[in-house]
C-alpha cells in the first residue's frame, strides 16, 4: 500500500510538472530566449516583440511565431536579452501574454529579469509560521493603503514595506493576529501607476497580470524587480512575527474583456458566453471566466503554486468562489495539499449573477460538503449579528428587541455544521447545513466589502448617531508611548461600543476560523460610505488616534483573541467534538448561551459558559449549579478572574458579554 501511495503521489507530481511547462511563456538563457504561447492555430500571424523600456519606445526586435501544434505558438530570439521587455501579438493588440513574472509600469510589457536577484537577504531560510488547525487562526484582513497612509511614522506609507516597519509589526502582534488577509495584491488596472500622485484609490478587485505584485505598492513601478524584491520582504517580515500572509485572488473574471491578457491571446477561450452569444456575467463585472476550460483551469493551479513556490503565500482567500467549477477548485486544494496541506483555502461561497454553468457544479457555499479542505464566508453569521446585505438600515439581532434571529447565530456559532440544538427551519440563508467541519466556515461580522461594523451599527440602530471621537479627547495621537485618558463616552457612542464588542465576541468565540477587518479594533468608521472601493483615503484610511481615543476598544480585542487561543475550547476544529462538547442553553429574548461542557484537552477549564445580550436591560440567564470564575463581564476582560459567582442563576449586564469557567 505504501509502495502504491509513493507511486501515485510521484504521478500527481509528474502530472504538475508537465502542466507547469504550459506556461512557461518565456524561458531565458544568456545565449537565447525563447518564447511559447497559447494562441489559436488559425492565427494568422502570431508576433513577439523585444523593447528596451516597459513604457514608450520603439520595438527593438519585432520575431514572427511559428507554430508548434495544438494552439501552441514558438519564437527564440538570441542574444542576451536580460533586462529586455516583451510583448505578444496575434492581430489583436500587444500584451505581457497570461503568465509574465516580471512587468514593467502598468504591466504593459513584460520584463526578463533574474527572479534571483529579488530574494531579499536570508529568504532562503524564511519559513511559514506552524500552524496545526485552521481553527487555530485568526485573520486580519487588510488593504495596505488604508492600513499605513495615514500612519504618522510611517517611512512607506500606503507600500509593501509598510508591513515590515516596526510599528506596523508592533500592532498586530500586540492585537494577537497571526494570519493577514491581503486584499488583492497583484498587478490590477483601475490604478495608473505613473501618476500616483493623484492617490487614485481602488481595492484592485480589476486583474489585469495575476502572477506579478502590483506596482503601484512598490518604491518603483517602473523597476520589474522593486515590487517583487518588497513584496517578498513584506512576506518575511510577517513571517518573522510569526503572521502567515494570505492573497486575495480574483480569477473569476478580468478588468474587462477587450484588453485582457486571456483576450488578446486567445479570443473567447478563457470567457463564458451564454448561448445568445453575449458573455456571461457571473462575477457582476461584466464578465466572468471558464475554470472548466482546460488552459483556465491550469492557469489556477500553476498561478496559485507560483505564489507559494515564488513568495511562500500561506493561503488563497477566492473571490466570488461560487464562479468557479468545483473540479478546479478541489484539484487546487488537492494540488496544495502535495505542497503543504496547512496552507488554508476559502472564499465567497457565492456569485454576483447567474452564471452560464450548471449551479451544481460551482464552488457555491451549498457545494462545500463537495469541496473537502475548503472554507467559505458565513453570510448567516454575519447577517444575523448586524443585518441583511441587501438594506443597510434593517438590524439584526444586535439591534432587534426580540430573539428572531437567534437560530442563524447558534448555527454560525457552531460552525455552520449539523447540530443537535439549531433549527435549520429557522436558519436564515441556509436549510442544511453546508459545512461539514467548523474549519469551512468563516465567522465574521464586517469586512471589506459593505458597511464596518460601526457605520452599519449606527445605520440600522435608532439612537447610535454621531461620529465616533466627538465625546473623546486623546490629547496625542497614541503613537508616542503616552496614553491620554479619553472623557467618559456619551450614551450613543457607549452604547456603540457595548454593541460593537459584543458582536465581536460571538465571531471569536464561535467555532469557525474568526475574521475581522483591519481597524475594526480602532472602532473604524468610513463615514457612512457602502461600498468605497474607490472611495479616497479619508474615506478608506485607518484613523491611528483612535488607540488613545478608545483604548478600551483595542484591549478588548486583543484581551478576546488571547482568550481564544489559550484556551482550545474555542476551536475545537471538529464536528464531532463540537456536537459532543456544545451545548446551547434555554435564554429569554434577546440573549444567547451556551457551555463549552467537559473539554480536557490542554486546559483547565473543564466548563465554559458564554452570554452573549444583545437587549438593553440585564437578564438572569440559568445556569448549572457550580462556583465559576467570571472572566469577561461589561466590556472587559480578565483571564485572571474579575469575580466568582455561583450557579444557577447569573446576570448578564445589557449589550454585553458575560464569560465564566469553573
Amino acid at each position: 500500500m505504501k509502495t502504491l501511495l509513493i507511486a501515485m503521489l510521484l504521478t500527481v507530481t509528474t502530472a504538475l510538472e508537465a502542466q507547469q511547462a504550459r506556461f512557461q511563456e518565456m524561458t531565458y538563457t544568456p545565449e537565447a530566449t525563447t518564447f511559447e504561447l497559447f494562441a489559436p492555430s488559425t492565427a494568422k500571424a502570431v508576433k513577439v516583440r523585444i523593447y528596451k523600456e516597459g513604457l514608450g519606445g520603439k520595438a527593438l526586435k519585432t520575431v514572427r511565431m511559428q507554430p508548434a501544434g495544438n494552439d501552441r505558438w514558438t519564437a527564440t530570439v538570441r542574444g542576451d536579452l536580460m533586462g529586455r521587455f516583451y510583448t505578444f501579438d496575434i492581430g489583436r493588440g500587444e500584451c505581457p501574454g497570461v503568465f509574465a513574472k516580471a512587468v514593467g509600469v502598468n504591466g504593459r510589457r513584460a520584463a526578463i529579469i533574474d527572479m534571483a536577484t529579488t530574494a531579499p537577504e536570508g529568504w532562503a531560510d524564511d519559513r511559514r509560521p506552524v500552524c496545526k488547525s485552521p481553527a487555530d487562526l485568526v485573520i486580519y484582513e487588510m488593504h495596505h493603503r488604508d492600513f499605513s497612509i495615514a500612519r504618522p511614522d510611517a517611512r512607506h506609507p500606503g507600500k509593501f514595506l509598510a508591513l515590515t516597519e516596526p510599528w506596523a509589526i508592533d500592532h498586530l502582534r500586540r492585537l494577537g493576529v497571526n494570519a493577514v488577509h491581503i486584499l488583492p495584491s497583484y498587478d490590477y488596472g483601475s490604478v495608473d501607476e505613473t501618476r500616483l500622485a493623484d492617490n487614485k484609490y481602488n481595492w484592485g478587485y480589476d486583474p489585469v497580470n495575476y502572477n506579478v505584485p502590483e506596482g503601484g505598492y512598490s518604491t518603483d513601478p517602473y523597476q520589474p524587480a522593486a515590487r517583487i524584491r518588497e513584496f517578498k520582504q513584506m512576506v518575511q517580515a510577517l513571517h518573522k512575527a510569526g503572521i502567515r500572509v494570505i492573497l486575495d485572488v480574483v480569477y473569476n473574471h478580468t478588468y474587462d474583456i477587450d484588453h485582457s491578457n486571456f483576450q488578446l491571446t486567445y479570443p473567447d477561450y478563457y470567457y463564458r458566453i451564454e448561448g445568445s452569444g453575449v458573455y456571461s456575467n457571473g462575477s457582476g463585472c461584466g464578465n466572468e471566466t471558464a475554470s472548466e476550460q482546460p488552459m483556465m483551469r491550469q492557469f489556477m493551479m500553476e498561478s496559485v503554486k507560483y505564489w507559494i513556490d515564488e513568495y511562500h503565500i500561506d493561503g488563497f482567500r477566492f473571490d466570488l468562489m461560487g464562479v468557479h467549477d468545483i473540479e478546479t477548485m478541489n484539484q487546487i486544494r488537492q494540488m496544495v495539499d502535495t505542497i503543504d496541506p496547512t496552507i488554508f483555502i476559502y472564499g465567497e461561497g457565492w456569485s454576483a449573477g447567474q452564471c452560464a454553468y450548471p449551479q451544481e457544479k460551482l464552488g457555491m457555499k451549498a457545494n462545500i460538503p463537495q469541496m473537502p479542505g475548503i472554507a467559505a464566508f458565513s453570510d448567516e453569521m454575519r447577517d444575523a449579528l448586524r443585518g441583511p446585505f441587501s438594506d443597510d438600515s434593517k438590524p439584526g439581532w444586535l439591534g432587534l428587541a426580540d430573539a428572531s434571529e437567534k437560530e442563524s447565530l447558534k448555527y454560525g456559532i457552531a460552525g455552520c455544521i449539523a447540530h443537535p440544538q439549531v433549527d435549520m427551519a429557522k436558519v436564515n440563508y441556509s436549510k442544511a447545513p453546508w459545512a461539514l467541519q467548523p474549519t469551512q466556515m468563516i465567522s465574521y461580522v464586517s469586512c471589506h466589502d459593505d458597511m464596518c461594523l460601526v457605520d452599519r451599527l449606527k445605520a440600522s440602530i435608532p439612537g447610535l448617531s454621531g461620529k465616533p471621537g466627538i465625546s473623546g479627547k486623546s490629547g496625542n495621537s497614541g503613537l508616542s508611548g503616552k496614553s491620554a485618558q479619553p472623557a467618559p463616552p456619551a450614551a450613543p457612542l457607549s452604547e456603540l461600543i457595548r454593541l460593537d464588542l459584543l458582536a465581536q465576541t460571538a465571531v471569536f468565540t464561535s467555532q469557525g476560523v474568526p475574521f475581522m477587518l483591519s481597524g475594526e479594533e480602532l472602532l473604524r468608521d468610513k463615514k457612512g460610505v457602502h461600498n468605497s472601493f474607490e472611495s479616497p483615503d479619508s474615506i478608506n484610511h485607518l484613523d491611528w488616534s483612535n488607540l488613545s481615543r478608545y483604548p478600551q476598544v483595542f484591549s478588548y480585542y486583543s484581551a478576546l483573541i488571547q482568550l481564544r487561543k489559550n484556551h482550545p475550547a474555542f476551536r475545537l476544529g471538529s464536528a464531532d467534538l463540537v456536537r459532543r462538547h456544545l451545548e446551547f442553553l434555554d435564554t429569554p429574548g434577546q440573549v444567547l448561551a451556551y457551555r463549552l461542557k467537559n473539554y480536557a484537552g490542554r486546559d483547565d477549564w473543564r466548563d465554559i459558559i458564554v452570554v452573549l445580550n444583545a437587549g438593553k436591560e440585564q437578564q438572569q440567564v440559568a445556569i448549572p449549579k457550580g462556583t465559576y470564575t467570571v472572566v469577561c463581564r461589561d466590556g472587559m476582560i480578565s483571564e485572571q478572574g474579575i469575580a466568582t459567582v455561583e450557579g444557577p442563576v447569573v446576570t448578564v449586564g445589557p449589550q454585553s458579554a458575560l464569560i465564566l469557567h469553573n
